[in-house]
């Protein structure tokens, strides 16, 4: 059912994204808001790759006849990594009213906050993601 280098890229995706949301932390802590937004926006796009895969993983599954009524992994597999989409689409939007407010206000305190809320967010959903990585794939292959 899975692809192995399928969900790695998807992992890569997501890794990175992380790494450049960090980047965009440290950018608006030293005040340039230009590379900063720049990280965001790469955060963005990565971010919505990822997201997009996952969609096509989902489709691509129902095609073949898969479902979440099929098994109990199935049925997991669905919950835990729709579940988890759906945050990465919240952070998303999250990501788009910060840079939003970065671009129109400048880097303020409150923006720095912000950020530093939205980026505590986004690398708490690598960590989750690791672990769906981890038990969903070896409960796919036993």
């Amino acid at each position: 059912i899975f692809s192995m280098p399928y969900i790695l890229a998807e992992t890569l995706l997501l890794l990175t994204s992380s790494f450049t949301c960090g980047m965009a932390m440290l950018y608006a802590r030293k005040k340039q808001k230009n590379i900063a937004l720049y990280a965001l926006v790469a955060t963005f796009l990565l971010g919505l790759s990822f997201l997009l895969m996952e969609l096509y993983e989902f489709r691509q599954l129902v095609i073949e006849g898969h479902s979440w009524r099929q098994s109990a992994f199935l049925s997991s597999y669905f919950t835990l990594v729709g579940t988890h989409g759906l945050h990465i689409t919240v952070g998303l939007f999250w990501m788009i009213v910060v840079s939003y407010q970065i671009y129109k206000k400048g880097i303020q305190e409150f923006s720095v906050k912000r950020l530093a809320l939205l980026s505590l967010f986004w690398h708490f959903l690598d960590i989750i993601w690791i672990f769906i990585f981890t038990v969903v794939y070896l409960m796919g292959v036993i």
